[in-house]
């Protein structure tokens, strides 16, 4: 407020800050001195009505009366809050971690504190009174200059840092603030809420009734200032009032960059005469909008005295490159919330015309700056603290005239409500959206329940109603329908017939489910038939010796182990299509692909657990997985042989035709045995070894079969009873042509029965 300015009619508002410990001489300074010409009006608080009666002689006090009624309505959860909430805290760590909680469970927030510019503040404030967002979280900033639609007032804490120390608030400040809730004719409310305490019972009543404590001083500071020098700059600075009612505040910003520059010896001594004691006061009344409590300001403002003392004006190149380093608009909020503090102080000097040549294109250059960074931080606040879909569906959902909400399932399974994606539909399964955490994952539930009330039905239908082709089985023994999982295989009585389990959803009824599970067991034993048709035609009515032999089967999926039976029996079991091997028993048909595959789901089923991926169809032979062991490998149909699986059916042809050709004498190893078990050369021999055969020096047998010139031959070796063949490594062999004319294949005498 300038006071060199004649004017008819001059107001101070919020006169009652004269007692501001820190600001308040200014307030006193101009309620004693700055009049207008016909009329003077000072609006405040009661509170400095004695006060006023007593320091400005004939002053008329006239008082208006609230017209609203401000009640205290106790604590509250941040959840409970109500709409139209303001919610002050004291530091901005507090006010961050209360707008993320917010945020999370309401939707966002607009957020308002001292450091931030009055552009950004705006925008912040207009978020709110636009309602696009029904909660403010701010500091104590709000109680002065700030007039808003707010319906309730929740203190997250009741003590603040004032600059010195920690203290509780004032009852007049708990005041100030509170009577931001409900303006004109409009009640409103006040509480507490987080881990603030309640409000006592005296301290309630008074802010309810606005009474409080007369103030009984106001802040003073001397205006008649000596320029003599500095010292005597200081001391008039600091002379103690010469009336009753007034007493020292604390020293301002101003006073302390004085006293500090004041013992830099160059200052000192370029501080002479009142001109320059003047002016190095003047820049020391730069505000200090960053208050980092270091020497950073006192440092700038010594430099701007030097600037000035030296050519009466500053150095465009100066001014330029500082302007400049803070045209910036990357970082985050804090790091631009002090970028900000820095360039409003740039934004004070380059204003001063009696400083800068072409002050209004300097200070025009450096509000554009500012005004850049003030638009960042708003965006940036908006995007930390600020989810415009929950605060939207919030205020809907709370609405109680909003019967029903506009919402729509899209093609892609995508859920929006009132235009807003909240999550995606998979099956009979609502996913929320990942961003979604706390309570507004409860708000996103509620509103999807109401969108997909319509839509489940006849998901339901189109599911009954679907192909065969539309459903399929995961390796993770589940049921999928449109690439979504909607059910699972679960252990029964049988092995080849599981339960279906459809997979729970709140938006799937007893009877829903029932339909669905019927629909996908119905889909599951045409899969069966059609996979595995012999095996479960062989267990309609099998021949009496048989029925032990199928009921076997049926329980371990078409493969059992090798055991000895007798001619008759093997007879009966090869016209009922059943192969009695040396390996093993089992149905040749199990054995493809798409059966192999099933039965290994089955398998899972059975025991509880995935089942380890199978070889790719076609091959013959494969390395041993190191998740499966020879059990596992034998249901699947493979034979393993040391660090190798052979494919069963393979193996018992192989075997078969081998021992029926070495039954009278050692034979020339065959030329293609290799290649029909998928061998490669070097892995021939352990293999045969492995299964019952082994390669020898033809020479070791005599020239009776092979003729003298055979260069190798095989001793025979015993072999213990066994069902199938051992994985143990086979011994090493004499030298060896694997696949070779000139090689005998000897078939090992066996002890045990066959």
């Amino acid at each position: 407020m300038p006071l060199d300015r004649k004017v008819e009619f001059l107001a101070v508002d919020e006169i009652q800050l004269c007692a501001d410990p820190d600001r308040g001489h200014i307030f006193t300074d101009r309620l004693l001195h700055a009049r207008g010409l016909v009329e003077t009006m000072f609006l405040g608080a009661e509170t400095i009505k004695p006060l006023l009666k007593r320091l400005v002689p004939g002053v008329e006090i006239e008082t208006r009366p609230r017209l609203s009624q401000l009640s205290y309505a106790g604590g509250a959860k941040l959840s409970r809050l109500p709409p139209r909430s303001a919610i002050v805290a004291f530091s901005a760590a507090e006010v961050y971690a209360i707008a993320e909680a917010v945020r999370r469970r309401r939707g966002g927030c607009a957020v308002v504190m001292g450091r931030l510019s009055p552009r950004t503040r705006n925008a912040q404030v207009a978020l709110y009174q636009d309602k696009e967002v029904d909660f403010l979280v701010a500091t104590d900033a709000i109680g002065m200059g700030l007039n808003m639609d707010v319906n309730h007032v929740a203190f997250a804490g009741v003590q603040k840092f004032d600059g010195h120390k920690p203290r509780l608030l004032y009852a007049p400040e708990i005041g100030q603030i509170a009577g931001r809730a409900g303006r004109g004719m409009r009640d409103g409310t006040f509480g507490v809420t987080a881990d603030c305490p309640a409000l006592g019972e005296e301290l309630a009543e008074a802010v309810e009734a606005h009474q409080f404590e007369p103030l009984e001083q106001l802040c003073w500071r001397n205006a008649a200032l000596s320029f003599n020098s500095v010292d005597a700059l200081l001391d008039s600075l600091t002379a103690p009032p010469d009336r009753q009612g007034l007493v020292r505040g604390q020293d301002a910003a101003d006073v302390l960059t004085l006293a500090a520059l004041n013992h830099d010896a160059d200052i000192r001594k370029a501080a002479q005469g009142r001109n320059a004691v003047k002016l190095l006061w003047e820049a020391c009344q730069i505000p200090d909008f960053r208050k980092l409590a270091t020497d950073a300001h006192v440092k700038l403002c010594g430099r701007v005295f030097n600037h000035l003392r030296a050519s009466k004006k500053l150095p465009e190149d100066w001014v330029r490159g500082e302007i400049e380093n803070l045209d910036k608009v990357d970082g985050d909020i804090d790091t631009l919330m002090q970028r900000l503090t820095d360039v409003r102080v740039w934004a004070y000097i380059t204003a001063r015309a009696d400083w800068m040549r072409d002050a209004d294109t300097w200070a025009m250059r450096a509000r554009a700056v500012e005004d850049r960074i003030s638009d960042t931080l708003h965006v940036k606040l908006m995007a930390r603290f600020v989810d415009k879909r929950a605060a939207h569906l919030t205020r809907r959902l709370e609405d109680a005239e909003a019967t029903e909400l506009q919402a729509v399932v899209a093609s892609n399974g995508l859920v929006l409500v009132e235009g807003h994606e909240v999550g995606r539909v998979e099956g009979f399964q609502f996913h929320p959206d990942p961003s979604t955490q706390g309570s507004e994952k409860k708000l996103v539930l509620r509103a999807a329940r109401r969108a997909l009330a319509q839509e489940m039905p006849r998901r339901i239908i189109r599911a009954e109603t679907a192909t065969d082709d539309a459903i399929t089985l995961t390796d993770d023994r589940h049921i999928e329908w449109e690439g979504a999982k909607i059910a699972k295989l679960k252990k029964s009585e049988t092995f080849l017939k599981p339960a279906v389990d459809v997979i729970h959803s709140e938006f799937l009824d007893g009877l829903a489910r029932e339909r669905l599970r019927a629909r996908l067991a119905t889909w599951l034993a045409a899969e069966t038939e059609k996979r595995l048709g012999a095996l479960l035609k062989a267990m309609e009515n099998p021949p009496a010796p048989l029925r032990g032999i199928v009921h076997r089967l049926s329980e371990s999926g078409g493969v059992l182990d090798a055991e000895s039976v007798g001619p008759e029996l093997r007879q009966e079991a090869k016209t009922f299509g059943i192969d009695l091997g040396r390996f093993a028993i089992y149905l040749p048909a199990a054995l493809k692909p798409g059966a192999a595959r099933l039965r290994a789901l089955f398998w899972g089923v059975w025991n509880d657990r995935n089942p380890p991926p199978l070889p790719a169809p076609g091959l013959v032979s494969a390395p041993m997985p190191s998740n499966w062991g020879p059990d596992f490998a034998l249901v699947m149909g493979w034979v393993q042989a040391g660090d190798l699986m052979i494919r069963l059916d393979v193996v018992e042809r192989v075997t078969r035709e081998l021992h029926y050709l070495l039954r009278k004498h050692p034979i020339l190893l065959p030329p293609n045995i290799g290649s029909r078990m998928g061998l490669k050369p070097d892995q021939l021999a352990p293999v045969l070894n492995v299964l019952g055969f082994r390669i020898i020096p033809a020479g070791t047998l005599g020239a009776k079969h092979f003729g003298p010139a055979a260069p190798a031959m095989l001793a025979r070796r015993k072999m213990e009873h066994q069902h199938h063949a051992p994985a143990a490594p086979a011994p090493e062999p004499a030298p060896m042509l694997a696949d070779s004319p000139f090689a005998a294949l000897a078939a090992l005498k066996k002890t045990a029965r066959r």
